[in-house]
């Protein structure tokens, strides 16, 4: 099914549907991902207590519970190249004033690219976060980005320049 292109979401809710098996079912879609047993034992220990709280019909729910708490999330271990970036875009987050929770998956996915091209449409409001150090990292997360080829490189090449215009109008203020 994940061959096929279907989601860890849909197919967790199929076969749980099917089988009314949520842990078994949680386990068997994080053991196909590549999420090492023990991992996986470990975050179904966490959420195998909220199994109790839906009924049949609500797999779907289950499934969407399952993807928030990150149980399908598959730890990426980068190489220090990429381990520089991971940081360089920490660094913004914590400049920014902060990270939705939504984008700790991506850091735990090694989604570097996405998470650069989403805090690149930051806007600074109320006095919050440190946007000269903001710009800087994003500026230098970039600059490591842009230096590997990937079908994405135009759109962190403008992600990139944007960060740069934004770091020196802010130097020029």
């Amino acid at each position: 099914m994940l061959a096929a292109g279907r989601s860890e979401e849909g197919i967790f809710a199929e076969l749980a549907a099917r089988t009314g098996e949520l842990g078994t079912c949680a386990m068997a879609v994080c053991l196909a991902l590549g999420v090492p047993r023990s991992d996986a034992q470990a975050r179904l220990r966490e959420v195998e207590p909220l199994f109790a709280e839906f009924s049949v019909g609500e797999e779907q729910l289950v499934a969407t519970l399952l993807t928030m708490g990150h149980v399908f999330i598959v730890d990426r271990v980068l190489d220090e190249h990429d381990e520089r970036i991971r940081n360089l875009l920490g660094t913004a987050a914590g400049a920014r004033g902060g990270c939705p929770g939504s984008l700790l998956g991506w850091f735990r996915a090694g989604e570097l690219t996405k998470i650069f091209l989403y805090f690149a449409r930051t806007r600074f409001r109320d006095g919050r976060g440190s946007p000269p150090d903001f710009w800087a990292a994003m500026t230098a997360a970039g600059e490591l980005l842009v230096s590997k080829d990937g079908s994405d490189r135009a759109e962190v090449m403008a992600g990139l320049e944007h960060c740069r215009t934004q770091a020196a109008a802010i130097g020029a203020g």
